[in-house]
């Protein structure tokens, strides 16, 4: 059975920090792209950044420079360092796994997600 487990969310003051976790248990990590997604209420899901099985990463454009995602293989986690948080950074966080198998199938696996609220 496949899951995601994510931890470190919390509550924070804007301009803090906080580190996410996101240990991948079953067959899967290694070869994955490993995402992390938010939402917020009557929003959709939105790439915050992803690390390719090759290390290479992507974030969004809200994010880049304050973000910082990685990954330790030998763990099957990654991570997900956030500095200089805002509150519209608020939201909650889930972790992704995604393969593709073919031209036509995807593999993909989310956590259950965890909350970051960045307040004073």
């Amino acid at each position: 059975q496949v899951q995601l487990v994510e931890s470190g969310g919390g509550l924070v003051q804007p301009g803090g920090s906080l580190r996410l976790s996101c240990v991948a248990s079953g067959s899967i990590f290694s070869g994955y792209t490993m995402g992390w997604y938010r939402q917020t209420p009557g929003k959709q899901r939105e790439l915050v950044a992803a690390i390719r099985s090759g290390e290479s990463t992507n974030y969004s454009d809200s994010v880049k420079g304050r973000f910082t995602i990685s990954r330790d293989n030998a763990k099957n986690t990654v991570y997900l360092q956030m500095n200089s948080l805002k509150p519209e950074d608020t939201a909650v966080y889930y972790c992704n796994a995604n393969k593709k198998l073919s031209a036509q199938i995807n593999q993909n696996y989310w956590g259950q997600g965890t909350r970051v609220t960045v307040s004073s």
